[in-house]
């Protein structure tokens, strides 16, 4: 059953009192969304892509359709990873806004990492087949890191024109600094990569219940229209359904552990039934990593060799 309220079609989606989504199918590695809130001859932007291309079509689109686009006044970054931030470049002069701590974990990474991984990914076997199979489509080489220009912790309001923009940290949880963009007049939400719909979500920091409490939060909420960070707009049942998940795998992870299963079998070992329709199922291993650490294990592996896992479990899994 589908988890979307709209049709999942790549491009700008109008959710009516200028709210906008921009959308990329599949919505899996890098396939990420952004959105765009408009009042008064105003405009907020809610993340960027994974690359300067991408990020120049979704720009052109947003200002073809609303003019107040054309000088973007405020971007705000959900979280640190690329595939919302690295266009950033192209709204340079913009107040750019950010947690704290994501602020943090962009000024010790770059770009640069994922251009040279790539570069070097002919040379590295399974992993780079890997590597080729998630991020061949992008263009990582020249990227201008552009960092956040604004920080806060816990939570921040802002106006765009008239409209009230709520921003909460609700992380770590996915990444070290989280959050989630509420428009409470509009019943519209734009959650970064606390949703993944219709595709498995990726724990790489934890702790688990900061993100299961972040599902409970926006359940709590008044929402029409949740725009993911990957995958088709949703509703409180796209919430549900990713706070399932989370449960769900960490009560399996928990018993394997307990059991002194790897991380790897464990990972093997947990069914994924029911979530067969799900994209990008080899994250499981990922996550399972992350939870044992939560749990206590003394050793758990580096994001080099989380890769690696991951690669031999979508390769055993295909």
């Amino acid at each position: 059953m589908s988890l979307g309220i709209r049709p999942f079609a790549r491009g700008l989606h109008d959710l009516g009192s200028g709210g906008y989504a921009w959308i990329q199918p599949d919505g899996g590695w890098g396939w990420s969304n952004a959105g765009l809130i408009v009042s008064q001859g105003e405009a907020l932007l809610v993340d960027t892509l994974f690359d300067v291309p991408l990020t120049a079509d979704m720009l052109k689109a947003m200002r073809a359709a609303e003019p107040a686009a054309k000088d973007i006044g405020t971007l705000v970054n959900t979280h640190a990873n690329g595939d919302h931030c690295n266009g950033n470049e192209l709204v340079a002069d913009a107040e750019i806004i950010s947690s704290l701590a994501t602020a943090d974990e962009l000024a010790n990474d770059s770009p640069e990492r994922l251009a040279e991984m790539m570069r070097r990914a002919p040379e590295m076997g399974e992993v780079g087949e890997f590597f080729q199979y998630c991020f061949s489509d992008f263009d990582f080489e020249n990227i201008q890191q552009t960092l956040p220009t604004r920080t806060f912790e816990g939570q921040l309001e802002l106006r765009c024109g008239d409209k009230a923009v709520s921003l909460k940290q609700v992380g770590p949880c996915h990444t070290q600094g989280d959050i989630l963009v509420h428009v409470p007049d509009d019943r519209l939400m734009f959650t970064g990569d606390i949703l993944f719909i219709e595709g498995h979500p990726i724990l790489w920091v934890g702790p688990v219940g900061n993100w299961i409490d972040a599902c409970d939060h926006m359940l709590g909420l008044d929402l029409d229209m949740i725009v993911p960070g990957h995958g088709p707009i949703t509703d409180h049942r796209g919430v549900r359904a990713v706070r399932d998940y989370l449960v769900y795998v960490r009560d399996e992870a928990r018993k394997r552990y307990d059991a002194g299963l790897s991380a790897y079998d464990a990972a093997m070992d947990i069914s994924l039934t029911d979530f067969d329709s799900w994209g990008d199922a080899e994250r499981i291993v990922v996550n399972v990593a992350t939870l044992y650490r939560e749990f206590g294990a003394r050793e758990a592996p580096e994001v080099g060799e989380v890769f690696a896992l991951m690669a031999k479990i979508h390769k055993a899994r295909r």
